[in-house]
């Protein structure tokens, strides 16, 4: 069996780097049902604009989200199918081991 080249193991790193926080996951958590604002995010997710704001400056870099301006407000959306089904997965993942009683902490 050959590994996948270094260069896609790079890039898959980060994505998986780019799901790697909390509030990342709050975040996509509500943009998987459907584009808000900074602020309906911050207020959904329970933390500051400007943390929020942070939060999707780094899910753009990647190419999980993208942005739309009306007016003032700008929204955001998940930007590629692929995350939301990393999400599903990765949310199943958990609920399958927490259904065989392994719990772990990262």
């Amino acid at each position: 069996m050959e590994p996948i080249n270094q260069y896609a193991a790079d890039r898959m790193a980060a994505t998986f780097k780019g799901l790697g926080d909390p509030t990342r996951i709050q975040v996509l958590s509500v943009l998987i049902q459907g584009e808000c604002s900074v602020n309906d995010l911050a207020n959904a997710v329970g933390v500051s604009q400007s943390a929020v704001s942070h939060q999707l400056r780094l899910l753009r870099t990647l190419g999980f989200v993208s942005a739309r301006r009306e007016g003032q407000k700008i929204y955001y959306r998940i930007d590629d199918e692929h995350i939301g089904d990393l999400y599903s997965r990765a949310y199943e993942h958990i609920s399958h081991v927490d259904a065989r009683g392994n719990r772990y902490e990262a």
